[in-house]
Order: structure tokens, then C-alpha cells, then sequence
């Protein structure tokens, strides 16, 4: 007999497991370490706590428990918090298998195993885990939606404090037309009000309350789910007891949200990479957000906002994952489901950061309106020259192929189009004025985009209001 298996066979469950009777061998020390789940879901320990007071009383209300035994439970869970609180629970390695048994056990030793052991009547761990992570990350999204306040708050703050800096907007990676920053910073403000507005909504649906499913069937002592439910804040319960233990759907609604998110991010910290950059030169980071390189002093590396770009595939692989680990699994609970709980919490770590960090580079970065007035250039404003003829009753199409000719002149002429005479647009086309000119104005090209959306100052304003709207009351304004 090997070492592994002498040990196996020498130890059985400990007693205070969930699930021990049944069993008269004990488990391979490497499947004891592989099972245990204490390391990650001691995060849940105050949920635990809260779910299993709501339980006692929900239990003492069909008396189960006397009053005197359900006040010495929540006498002793009182005692279990402040010392998860304060760092002193004393972790059993091999006896605490998940922050259940850690919690009942210590229960049992403040109380006694008499009272203690009443607490689980009627209770699953299948239905505990799945109220403890609804709790959890129901708390925890509040917090990123915190998060996600202060970055919509520093966008429409910079928008609004300098709506007059110019810069050039881009499509394929090209000079395309002038936009102002401010109109540049609220179209990420745009992709965040989505997601503040998303938020909303998956927060909403992990709001329903599985305890009282027991394993599978539901409960068999009449307790009250909605009782425990309005204790512990649910708007509403699991319709289907089967349904809820096994259902995680709400983590994967938090994983994708956040795979979302993390796109909007990765493609503002791609644009900020490149904005910072010596050869543009828009902004500059705050030494707070950079670092050096090890081997060139004049090195400022952008590292936050390519860790937060790198971050984005982790979430999304997170998202991924955890969806194929519960990809044809059968009904009801199954213990791939606790894949999820590490998922989670990386989740929620990385876009708790995550949003901190791009609001503090956000709220510290220097804009540079000199290198910004540079970047702008005559050619960008070859749409002006078209649309100059629109106004005058020529064909769009048409209109668009005379400005690329006056493109091509001034490239053949080695100037910018705005150093172009009117005589030598007249040799394009006659229908150019004297008031042509006109067409080469930065501030006024930008000012002509007044439809809603689009970037003149007054529609610029629309949007900062509209954001403003929407962390006051939740819902952007009409």
C-alpha cells in the first residue's frame, strides 16, 4: 500500500462536514486541497453570516428553533464576524471546507453543537453558495457602479472645462475632420452612460432570493422565502427551486458586462497611449500613472493604460471560460459551478481597479493645446469645400470630386489648401467665390456641425447636460 493510500485510508471525514455520514473512507489529501474552497469564498464570509441569521429566524418562525436558541445563534455569528473582521478566525485546513462548515463550525464552539446544529435544517449548501454570491456581487457591483460614477463625473468635468480645445478626429487611424476634445472625451462618456445604464440592469437580475430551495425541491417546514428575502434586500424570489440553485447566469451577465466595459476601456487607453505619444503629443500622463524604462532615462512608459488595455482580454477570457465550464452541464447543482467563484472574484477585483485607475489618469493628465493646434491640418477640411458647393446647388457626388481635386492641386503645389488662391480654386471650379475662404476656419468648420450629436460647442453642451442627467437620476434626460 502506498504512503497516499495509508493516509487515505487512515482518515475518515471529520465530523463536522456536511456530508460525512455516508461516507466511511477518507478523502486523498490532493482531493481534500482540490475540493476545499475556503481560500476563495471566505470573501463571502459576512454574506454567510447575514443569509444564515435570516435563515435561524426564518427557521424560528416555524419553530424549529426556540427564541432563546435562534438570539444565542445570532449572539454567536456576532462573535464569528468580529473575528473575520478583525483577522483572528482561526482556519482548520482539512476541517473548513468552504466558508460554510468554517462558519458553523466556529458557531458551534461559541454556542455548543446542540444549538448549532439546528441552523442547516432544511437548508442546502447548494442554496447557501447561490444567496452568498448573489449577495456579494450585488454589493460589489454597487461599488463599481460608485466607481463608474466618479470616471462619467471627471469626463463631463474636462468636457465641459475645455470644450474649446481643437483636435483632429480620426477614422482608420487617419486625419479625417476637426472635433473638439471635449466631443472626443464624450463619445467614451457615451460608451460609459451604457454601461452605467447596463449596470442598472444586472444588478436587477441577480436581485431575487434562491434560499428556501434547499438542494433541489424546495423546503419542507413552511419557512417563508419572501420573509428572508425582503431581510436580506432581494426585490423578489427564484421562481423555480431547481432553477436556483443552479442557476449562474448572474455571474455570467456580471462577466459579460464587465467584457464589455473592458472594451470600452481598452479602446480609451489605446487612444490615450497614442495621444501621449511623442509623436502626437495631445496630452501628457501624470507620473503617478507612468513609468521609466530600466535601461533609457527619457523613457515615460504609459503602463496604466496598457495594463488596463492588456486587462480587457483577461476579462473577456474570464467571461468566456466560466461560460464553457457551464456549457452542457446537467440540471441543478453541479460543482463546475464553483469555477464561477474564482471567476468572480477576479472580475470584480479587475474592474473595481480598473475603473479607479482610468479615472485617476483621466483626472490627472495635462492636455497640451499647442501640439493639438498643430495636428490640425487643411486637408481635413476638404469637406468643408464640398459642402460649399452643396450650398450652392451642386450634387454631393459631384461636390466630392471637385474638393479631391483641390486636395491634389494643393499636394502639386507642395502648399496646404488653405494657401491656395481663389483664382487657382476658380481653375478647379468656377462656382468658387471669393467667400470659398471661408471654408479653411477650424473653429467654424466645428461650429457648423450643429446637428444633434454633433460637435459645435451647443451640442457639445447637450451632451455634458445629458451625462449630468444621468448620474443624478440613473436615466439620461429626454
Amino acid at each position: 500500500m502506498s504512503g497516499s493510500q495509508k493516509q487515505t485510508a487512515a482518515s475518515k471525514p471529520a465530523q463536522n462536514k456536511l456530508w460525512g455520514g455516508r461516507f466511511t473512507g477518507g478523502l486523498d489529501p490532493l482531493m481534500e486541497a482540490y475540493n476545499e474552497s475556503l481560500s476563495l469564498d471566505k470573501a463571502f464570509y459576512a454574506e454567510d453570516i447575514d443569509g444564515s441569521i435570516a435563515w435561524a429566524r426564518a427557521n424560528k418562525n416555524v419553530r424549529i428553533l426556540t427564541e432563546e436558541e435562534f438570539k444565542e445563534i445570532e449572539r454567536g455569528f456576532g462573535v464569528v464576524r468580529k473575528e473575520w473582521e478583525t483577522n483572528s478566525f482561526e482556519i482548520k485546513p482539512g476541517v473548513d471546507e468552504d466558508i460554510h462548515t468554517a462558519n458553523e463550525r466556529r458557531l458551534g464552539e461559541i454556542i455548543g453543537p446542540a444549538i448549532a446544529g439546528k441552523l442547516h435544517t432544511g437548508r442546502s449548501r447548494n442554496d447557501q453558495i447561490a444567496t452568498d454570491l448573489r449577495l456579494w456581487v450585488r454589493r460589489k457591483l454597487f461599488e463599481v457602479k460608485d466607481h463608474l460614477d466618479s470616471l462619467l463625473k471627471v469626463i463631463v468635468s474636462r468636457a465641459e472645462n475645455e470644450i474649446d480645445l481643437l483636435i483632429p478626429g480620426y477614422t482608420h487611424l487617419q486625419r479625417a475632420q476637426p472635433v473638439r476634445w471635449s466631443h472626443w472625451l464624450l463619445s467614451y462618456g457615451s460608451c460609459f452612460a451604457r454601461d452605467f445604464r447596463a449596470l442598472n440592469y444586472v444588478i436587477d437580475e441577480l436581485n431575487h432570493c434562491p434560499l428556501g430551495s434547499g438542494a433541489l425541491s424546495g423546503n419542507v417546514f413552511g419557512i417563508d422565502r419572501r420573509a428572508i428575502a425582503q431581510e436580506l434586500g432581494f426585490k423578489d424570489l427564484c421562481l423555480n427551486s431547481m432553477d436556483a440553485v443552479s442557476d449562474r447566469d448572474f455571474l455570467l451577465k456580471t462577466m459579460g458586462w464587465g467584457s464589455d466595459f473592458m472594451m470600452h476601456v481598452s479602446r480609451i487607453a489605446q487612444d490615450l497611449c497614442i495621444y501621449s505619444s511623442q509623436e502626437f503629443g495631445f496630452v501628457k500622463l501624470a507620473d503617478a500613472y507612468s513609468t521609466g524604462s530600466s535601461l533609457m532615462p527619457q523613457k515615460k512608459n504609459p503602463d496604466a493604460l496598457e495594463l488596463l488595455r492588456g486587462k480587457s482580454g483577461t476579462m473577456h477570457g474570464l467571461h468566456s471560460g466560466f461560460r464553457v465550464a457551464l456549457n452542457s452541464l446537467p440540471s441543478c447543482y453541479d460543482k463546475d459551478m464553483q469555477e464561477g467563484t474564482s471567476a468572480i472574484l477576479t472580475t470584480i477585483h479587475l474592474l473595481s481597479t480598473s475603473t479607479q485607475i482610468l479615472t485617476g489618469v483621466l483626472s490627472t493628465l495635462t492636455t497640451c493645446p499647442a501640439a493639438m493646434a498643430r495636428a490640425l491640418e487643411p486637408s481635413m477640411l476638404a469637406t468643408e469645400l464640398a459642402d460649399y458647393l452643396v450650398r450652392k446647388g451642386v450634387p454631393f457626388r459631384e461636390t466630392h470630386h471637385i474638393s479631391g481635386r483641390v486636395v491634389a492641386l494643393a499636394e502639386k503645389e507642395g502648399k496646404g489648401m488653405d494657401e491656395l488662391s481663389v483664382a487657382q480654386l476658380q481653375v478647379v471650379d468656377q462656382r468658387f467665390g471669393d467667400d470659398a475662404r471661408g471654408c479653411f476656419d477650424y473653429e467654424a468648420a466645428v461650429e457648423r456641425r450643429t446637428a444633434e450629436g454633433g460637435t459645435a460647442r451647443g451640442r457639445v453642451m447637450e451632451q455634458v447636460e445629458a451625462l449630468k442627467v444621468l448620474l443624478e437620476t440613473g436615466k439620461m434626460g429626454d
